[in-house]
């Protein structure tokens, strides 16, 4: 069955029977498995991974390292539930090394960000510091190339 969540999260758009064919399932079973996945909330839902720098839609994306106060008996997990209720945040991990928690987010402009940052996530009780850094151009996520380079020739030139 890992088989057929590593073929999910490649490509979730495969069919049951293209997942059954791949992963030597039947469709029913795939169909079971994917329902139970889900159940379980091993799949937690279905992402398209979208190149939005080759759209109009302006858009920009932060990376915030995060400190913060852990809680006796709830460590970071209290903050950091805090911090992803907000529509911005797209991610939130808890980070071993010089930070506690790095937060993800998107907005409309540059200034957006910023206001997100200095209105809502450092004045939380538990924040101690923050850190952006703004995501000047991806290459790739999960596992995807969001331009490939064009082959170039290399020129010698021989005297």
């Amino acid at each position: 069955m890992k088989k057929l969540l590593q073929l999910l999260e490649d490509d979730c758009t495969l069919t049951h029977a293209q997942l059954a064919s791949m992963s030597g399932l039947t469709e029913a079973e795939v169909a079971a498995a994917i329902r139970k996945y889900e159940e379980d909330r091993i799949i937690l839902g279905y992402k398209a991974i979208v190149d939005w720098d080759r759209t109009d839609r302006e858009s920009v994306t932060a990376l915030i390292e995060v400190n913060v106060t852990p809680q006796r008996g709830e460590g970071f997990d209290r903050v950091a539930q805090r911090i992803y209720q907000y529509d911005e945040v797209e991610s939130v991990y808890l980070m071993s090394g010089s930070f506690d928690l790095t937060v993800i987010i998107s907005g409309r402009s540059l200034k957006e960000v910023a206001l997100f940052v200095g209105e809502k996530l450092a004045p939380l009780e538990d924040v101690t510091g923050t850190a952006t850094h703004f995501i000047l151009k991806k290459y790739k996520e999960k596992h995807l190339i969001f331009q490939k380079q064009e082959v170039q020739e290399e020129r010698f030139v021989f005297e």
